[in-house]
Protein backbone atom coordinates (compact mmCIF):
# COMPACT_ATOMS: atom_id res chain seq x y z
CA UNK A 1 0.00 0.00 0.00
CA UNK A 2 2.49 2.50 1.02
CA UNK A 3 4.53 2.01 -2.28
CA UNK A 4 0.96 2.29 -4.56
CA UNK A 5 0.86 5.52 -2.80
CA UNK A 6 4.03 6.68 -3.37
CA UNK A 7 4.10 5.99 -6.57
CA UNK A 8 0.98 8.11 -7.13
CA UNK A 9 2.49 10.96 -5.01
CA UNK A 10 5.40 10.92 -7.39
CA UNK A 11 2.81 10.60 -10.09
CA UNK A 12 1.29 13.63 -9.19
CA UNK A 13 3.76 15.73 -8.52
CA UNK A 14 5.19 15.57 -11.79
CA UNK A 15 1.90 16.50 -13.72
CA UNK A 16 1.69 19.57 -11.09
CA UNK A 17 5.32 20.84 -12.00
CA UNK A 18 4.69 20.50 -15.87
CA UNK A 19 1.20 21.90 -15.75
CA UNK A 20 2.93 24.96 -13.15
CA UNK A 21 6.21 25.15 -15.96
CA UNK A 22 3.59 24.99 -19.20
CA UNK A 23 0.99 28.03 -17.40
CA UNK A 24 4.12 30.12 -17.03
CA UNK A 25 4.87 30.19 -20.72
CA UNK A 26 3.67 33.07 -22.69
CA UNK A 27 1.04 33.02 -24.64
CA UNK A 28 3.11 33.19 -28.31
CA UNK A 29 4.50 30.14 -26.73
CA UNK A 30 1.73 27.92 -25.45
CA UNK A 31 -0.34 28.40 -28.36
CA UNK A 32 1.69 29.15 -31.62
CA UNK A 33 -1.21 29.06 -33.99
CA UNK A 34 -2.81 31.98 -32.03
CA UNK A 35 -2.71 34.68 -35.07
CA UNK A 36 -2.09 38.33 -34.37
CA UNK A 37 -4.99 40.95 -34.53
CA UNK A 38 -5.48 42.50 -37.92
CA UNK A 39 -3.76 46.29 -37.75
CA UNK A 40 -6.57 49.11 -37.25
CA UNK A 41 -6.54 51.64 -40.22
CA UNK A 42 -6.51 54.71 -39.79
CA UNK A 43 -8.38 57.19 -41.07
CA UNK A 44 -6.38 59.43 -43.78
CA UNK A 45 -8.17 62.25 -45.12
CA UNK A 46 -8.83 62.61 -48.95
CA UNK A 47 -6.61 65.00 -50.58
CA UNK A 48 -7.20 68.44 -51.41
CA UNK A 49 -6.89 69.84 -54.75
CA UNK A 50 -9.87 70.72 -57.02
CA UNK A 51 -12.08 68.44 -58.21
CA UNK A 52 -11.89 68.24 -62.52
CA UNK A 53 -13.57 65.77 -64.46
CA UNK A 54 -10.25 64.74 -66.88
CA UNK A 55 -10.25 62.94 -70.03
CA UNK A 56 -8.44 59.88 -70.55
CA UNK A 57 -9.59 57.87 -73.16
CA UNK A 58 -10.64 59.94 -76.75
CA UNK A 59 -12.77 56.51 -78.10
CA UNK A 60 -10.11 57.13 -81.36
CA UNK A 61 -6.39 56.16 -79.99
CA UNK A 62 -4.60 55.56 -77.11
CA UNK A 63 -3.06 59.08 -76.74
CA UNK A 64 -2.42 59.88 -73.22
CA UNK A 65 -1.87 55.78 -72.63
CA UNK A 66 1.69 53.57 -73.12
CA UNK A 67 1.64 49.82 -73.22
CA UNK A 68 2.74 47.14 -75.61
CA UNK A 69 1.27 47.56 -78.94
CA UNK A 70 1.08 44.13 -79.88
CA UNK A 71 -1.34 43.26 -77.22
CA UNK A 72 -3.47 47.03 -76.82
CA UNK A 73 -5.85 48.65 -79.39
CA UNK A 74 -8.63 51.00 -80.34
CA UNK A 75 -11.90 49.28 -81.95
CA UNK A 76 -15.18 51.07 -82.31
CA UNK A 77 -14.60 52.91 -78.91
CA UNK A 78 -13.66 49.86 -76.90
CA UNK A 79 -9.95 49.78 -75.88
CA UNK A 80 -9.01 46.00 -76.30
CA UNK A 81 -6.47 43.77 -74.78
CA UNK A 82 -5.57 40.43 -76.42
CA UNK A 83 -2.82 38.16 -76.56
CA UNK A 84 -2.93 35.06 -78.84
CA UNK A 85 0.24 33.83 -77.86
CA UNK A 86 1.53 33.45 -73.42
CA UNK A 87 2.10 36.38 -71.43
CA UNK A 88 4.55 35.26 -69.23
CA UNK A 89 4.08 38.74 -67.00
CA UNK A 90 0.88 40.50 -66.27
CA UNK A 91 0.91 43.43 -68.35
CA UNK A 92 -1.03 47.40 -68.23
CA UNK A 93 -1.85 49.93 -70.08
CA UNK A 94 -0.31 52.86 -68.64
CA UNK A 95 -1.73 56.46 -68.05
CA UNK A 96 0.39 58.53 -68.64
CA UNK A 97 -0.06 60.97 -65.85
CA UNK A 98 0.19 60.12 -61.99
CA UNK A 99 -3.38 60.21 -59.79
CA UNK A 100 -3.92 60.34 -56.14
CA UNK A 101 -7.39 60.22 -55.45
CA UNK A 102 -9.40 60.05 -58.16
CA UNK A 103 -13.14 57.98 -59.21
CA UNK A 104 -13.13 55.94 -62.13
CA UNK A 105 -15.89 55.17 -63.62
CA UNK A 106 -15.71 52.32 -66.85
CA UNK A 107 -17.51 49.67 -68.75
CA UNK A 108 -15.65 46.30 -68.80
CA UNK A 109 -16.45 43.00 -70.65
CA UNK A 110 -14.03 39.59 -70.17
CA UNK A 111 -14.11 38.65 -73.87
CA UNK A 112 -12.62 35.65 -73.89
CA UNK A 113 -10.86 33.49 -71.48
CA UNK A 114 -11.62 32.92 -67.43
CA UNK A 115 -8.72 34.74 -66.31
CA UNK A 116 -9.61 37.94 -64.10
CA UNK A 117 -8.69 41.49 -65.04
CA UNK A 118 -8.52 44.58 -62.95
CA UNK A 119 -7.49 48.36 -62.78
CA UNK A 120 -3.39 49.11 -60.86
CA UNK A 121 -3.65 52.24 -58.76
CA UNK A 122 -1.52 53.76 -56.19
CA UNK A 123 1.60 51.88 -56.80
CA UNK A 124 4.17 51.42 -59.39
CA UNK A 125 5.41 50.84 -62.83
CA UNK A 126 7.64 47.53 -62.13
CA UNK A 127 10.13 46.70 -65.14
CA UNK A 128 12.37 45.39 -62.50
CA UNK A 129 9.81 42.22 -62.34
CA UNK A 130 10.03 41.11 -65.90
CA UNK A 131 7.54 43.68 -67.87
CA UNK A 132 8.45 47.13 -68.95
CA UNK A 133 4.86 47.67 -68.39
CA UNK A 134 4.17 45.93 -65.52
CA UNK A 135 2.98 46.88 -62.00
CA UNK A 136 3.21 47.23 -58.22
CA UNK A 137 0.97 48.50 -56.17
CA UNK A 138 -3.01 48.05 -55.39
CA UNK A 139 -5.19 46.20 -57.91
CA UNK A 140 -9.03 46.31 -58.10
CA UNK A 141 -9.58 42.85 -59.60
CA UNK A 142 -12.60 41.65 -61.38
CA UNK A 143 -14.60 39.36 -62.77
CA UNK A 144 -13.82 36.05 -62.57
CA UNK A 145 -11.81 36.88 -58.76
CA UNK A 146 -13.07 39.90 -57.10
CA UNK A 147 -10.50 41.30 -53.98
CA UNK A 148 -8.00 44.01 -53.82
CA UNK A 149 -4.74 42.57 -54.20
CA UNK A 150 -1.22 43.95 -53.10
CA UNK A 151 0.93 42.98 -56.60
CA UNK A 152 4.30 42.22 -55.64
CA UNK A 153 3.55 42.69 -52.28
CA UNK A 154 1.15 40.99 -49.57
CA UNK A 155 -1.09 39.38 -52.29
CA UNK A 156 -4.47 39.36 -51.24
CA UNK A 157 -5.69 42.38 -48.74
CA UNK A 158 -9.53 42.25 -49.29
CA UNK A 159 -12.07 39.87 -50.53
CA UNK A 160 -15.20 40.40 -51.57
CA UNK A 161 -16.42 37.39 -54.39
CA UNK A 162 -19.21 36.01 -52.57
CA UNK A 163 -20.91 39.13 -52.48
CA UNK A 164 -19.60 40.71 -56.18
CA UNK A 165 -19.89 37.43 -58.37
CA UNK A 166 -23.79 36.87 -57.95
CA UNK A 167 -23.68 40.28 -59.24
CA UNK A 168 -21.33 40.36 -62.16
CA UNK A 169 -21.70 39.14 -65.24
CA UNK A 170 -18.50 36.71 -66.75
CA UNK A 171 -19.01 37.35 -70.34
CA UNK A 172 -20.90 40.38 -70.78
CA UNK A 173 -20.48 44.15 -70.17
CA UNK A 174 -20.09 45.36 -66.10
CA UNK A 175 -20.26 49.27 -65.03
CA UNK A 176 -18.04 49.63 -62.28
CA UNK A 177 -16.96 52.75 -60.30
CA UNK A 178 -13.78 52.98 -58.12
CA UNK A 179 -13.62 56.03 -55.46
CA UNK A 180 -10.30 56.31 -54.03
CA UNK A 181 -9.87 59.18 -51.71
CA UNK A 182 -7.61 58.93 -48.96
CA UNK A 183 -6.62 55.79 -47.43
CA UNK A 184 -9.70 54.75 -48.54
CA UNK A 185 -11.03 52.47 -51.58
CA UNK A 186 -14.77 52.07 -52.60
CA UNK A 187 -16.02 49.78 -55.15
CA UNK A 188 -19.49 49.65 -56.96
CA UNK A 189 -20.04 46.86 -59.63
CA UNK A 190 -23.62 46.74 -61.05
CA UNK A 191 -25.11 49.81 -59.13
CA UNK A 192 -24.10 47.68 -55.63
CA UNK A 193 -21.28 48.87 -53.54
CA UNK A 194 -19.07 46.18 -52.91
CA UNK A 195 -16.38 46.80 -51.06
CA UNK A 196 -15.17 49.60 -48.57
CA UNK A 197 -12.15 49.12 -47.16
CA UNK A 198 -9.21 51.54 -45.61
CA UNK A 199 -5.53 50.69 -46.46
CA UNK A 200 -4.37 50.17 -43.04
CA UNK A 201 -0.62 50.87 -44.07
CA UNK A 202 -1.08 54.31 -45.55
CA UNK A 203 2.70 54.76 -46.76
CA UNK A 204 2.28 52.20 -48.96
CA UNK A 205 -0.25 55.00 -50.94
CA UNK A 206 1.83 56.62 -53.91
CA UNK A 207 0.79 59.08 -56.74
CA UNK A 208 0.81 56.95 -59.76
CA UNK A 209 -0.62 56.41 -62.81
CA UNK A 210 -3.87 53.85 -63.09
CA UNK A 211 -3.00 50.56 -65.14
CA UNK A 212 -5.58 48.52 -66.89
CA UNK A 213 -4.86 44.49 -66.44
CA UNK A 214 -3.99 41.59 -68.99
CA UNK A 215 -2.93 39.19 -66.86
CA UNK A 216 -0.40 36.49 -67.20
CA UNK A 217 -1.82 33.87 -69.04
CA UNK A 218 -0.76 30.40 -71.36
CA UNK A 219 -3.70 30.64 -73.53
CA UNK A 220 -5.69 33.30 -75.82
CA UNK A 221 -7.86 36.17 -73.39
CA UNK A 222 -8.93 39.33 -74.64
CA UNK A 223 -10.25 42.13 -72.34
CA UNK A 224 -12.51 45.38 -73.03
CA UNK A 225 -12.63 48.43 -71.63
CA UNK A 226 -14.84 51.61 -72.56
CA UNK A 227 -16.87 54.52 -71.49
CA UNK A 228 -13.96 55.57 -69.18
CA UNK A 229 -14.24 58.57 -66.86
CA UNK A 230 -12.12 59.94 -64.58
CA UNK A 231 -12.69 62.54 -61.80
CA UNK A 232 -9.28 64.18 -59.94
CA UNK A 233 -10.21 65.01 -55.94
CA UNK A 234 -13.81 63.64 -56.32
CA UNK A 235 -16.24 64.30 -54.55
CA UNK A 236 -17.28 62.02 -51.20
CA UNK A 237 -20.21 61.03 -52.99
CA UNK A 238 -20.68 57.25 -55.29
CA UNK A 239 -22.48 57.98 -58.47
CA UNK A 240 -23.27 55.12 -59.43
CA UNK A 241 -24.44 53.37 -56.74
CA UNK A 242 -28.20 52.21 -56.80
CA UNK A 243 -30.49 54.30 -54.49
CA UNK A 244 -31.97 51.52 -52.41
CA UNK A 245 -28.60 50.43 -51.37
CA UNK A 246 -27.97 52.20 -47.46
CA UNK A 247 -24.64 51.44 -47.41
CA UNK A 248 -23.40 54.50 -49.57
Amino acid sequence: MNNQYGRWASTALVAMTTLTLFSALPAEAADKKAKPKAKAAPVVPPKSGETEVVEIFNGENLDGWKGHEKYWSVKDGVIVGRNDEPVPVSTYLLTEEEYDDFRLVFDFMLAESEMHSGIAMWGRVAPDKGDPYTYAGHLVMFPSNYGFYDLYGRRGIHRNAKIAKPLGKQHDWNTMEILAQGNRIRYVLNGKLISDWREPEPERIKKAPIGLQLHSNKVPQEVRFKNLSLEKHPKDKLLTIKKDDSKS
